[in-house]
């Protein structure tokens, strides 16, 4: 078993939007980024994706609606849905999806 400082190893990071693979469980990868209120262009994958934010709020637009996640909120996006990340979103994002 490994232990992992997420937020430390988020802040370490050299970019933000860059994810960092933590590691993997049960065939999905474990990922953290930065968020730094960028907007990202809109994206989709062929598996679902889980959200979790750990500090500050992910700003999304998923399947036509847009949705504020706060920290200790996840939110599953379902495989082919469209989402984009809006302008605003700040703090530390952990992905759970497909590498």
């Amino acid at each position: 078993m490994t232990l992992v400082d997420v937020r430390s190893t988020a802040a370490r990071l050299p970019d933000a939007w860059s994810s960092h693979l933590l590691g993997r469980a049960g065939g999905a990868g474990v990922k953290v980024l930065r968020m730094d209120g960028r907007p990202l262009a809109p994206e989709s994958h062929d598996t679902a994706e889980a959200l979790l934010v750990l500090d500050g709020t992910l700003r999304l637009h998923a399947g036509g609606t847009d949705v504020d996640v706060h920290a200790g909120q996840m939110y599953v996006v379902a495989p082919g849905v469209e989402h984009a990340v809006r302008a605003g979103s700040r703090g530390t994002l952990v992905i759970v999806g497909q590498v």
